[in-house]
């Protein structure tokens, strides 16, 4: 378990009052688009984290989190849909537009998924499991390419975000504190976990699973837990993300979004709770800057592919292990 030294608690801290007074200070420096931006860092901040539970501390190459990230937002998607209808998914179950609705449905989709998946994956290790997961996202991938009642390859537009009652989840600004408000408590659970029992078996399984396995302990049903509590998380940020965006579409599945939540993981510090959180703030800032730079937003990756190189190489657990020492 990451033992945060005070330094990196005053620097967390200070992140966090940033990030309190940010719709403030964009709206003095007159660019509202930066609530717009800091909201989807918090989005894939959240998704980093869900991942490096099991990639950090469960030592799971996973290169399918993209598949919970995407049915999460489809949960949204086809709840609107069907909400706008009038017409029950299977004729049973009722579309709904409510926050309290939609994003725990779009959770217990992303576990039973998880579970599924789980449930097979996990027979395998190494390189098996990293392409078995990524299978089953480019199944998935696939499938809702294939749905034309959902919009096939063009995606779905949903007109309306989520409500929450008392709230105007139209206003940007509201929302990003809304998300704000999740991320601190996904991160007080994923603090919970990792400092649990379960986050000490967790890895002990990493390190050394034939020990762990010869003192009695289920490795399996360890790992599918965690692998469930990672697709809930993912699929919350999918959720999200189809409330911030208005739309999701068979992007959200494919394996280059697995590649970038991967990337935000390493480059942040795998194996941390801070350090995701630093990576997907550090990559969709890059990403947005780089766009905006004329005739470098085709050649982003190549950029953020050096970083992640630089970062490896000499950067030890990525800009978090960074920071911790240069601030000892």
């Amino acid at each position: 378990m990451d033992e945060t030294p005070r330094a990196m608690r005053w620097l967390g801290l200070a992140l966090l009052l940033l990030l309190l007074a940010l719709p403030s200070l964009a709206s003095l420096a007159g660019d509202p688009a930066w609530i717009s931006l800091a909201t989807r860092m918090l989005i894939y901040a959240l998704a980093a984290i869900s991942l490096d539970l099991i990639l950090g501390y469960g030592g799971l190459a996973c290169f399918g989190h993209a598949a919970f990230f995407g049915i999460g937002g489809y949960t949204v998607g086809i709840l609107f849909r069907h909400w706008q209808t009038s017409e029950p998914i299977f004729g049973l179950i009722p579309g709904s537009t409510q926050f309290l609705v939609t994003i725990p449905a779009a959770m217990l989709v992303g576990g039973a998924l998880a579970a599924a998946i789980g449930a097979l994956s996990l027979r395998t290790a190494g390189v098996q499991f990293l392409m078995i997961t990524l299978a089953f996202a480019q199944m998935l991938f696939f499938l809702f390419s294939s749905l034309s009642q959902y919009g096939g390859n063009d995606g779905m537009t949903v007109r309306r975000r989520n409500t929450i009652p008392g709230l105007d989840m139209r206003d940007d600004t509201v929302f990003y504190y809304v998300v704000l408000a999740i991320l601190l408590l996904a991160l007080w659970v994923a603090h919970r976990i990792v400092g649990s029992r379960f986050g000490r078996v967790l890895g002990g399984l990493r390190q050394n699973e034939r020990r762990m396995a010869a003192i009695g302990i289920d490795a399996y049903r360890y790992k599918l837990v965690a692998f469930v509590v990672a697709g809930m998380g993912g699929a919350l940020a999918g959720a999200l993300m189809a409330n911030q965006a208005r739309f999701v579409s068979p992007d959200m599945l494919t394996w280059t979004k697995s590649g970038e939540m991967m990337v935000m993981v390493i480059l942040g510090g795998a194996g941390t709770l801070f350090g995701p959180i630093l990576g997907a703030m550090t990559l969709t800032v890059l990403e947005d800057l780089l766009g905006r730079i004329p005739g470098w937003g085709e050649h982003k990756m190549f950029v953020i592919g050096l970083l992640l190189i630089l970062v490896v190489l000499f950067g030890r657990g990525g800009l978090y292990g960074w920071l911790r020492r240069r601030l000892e």
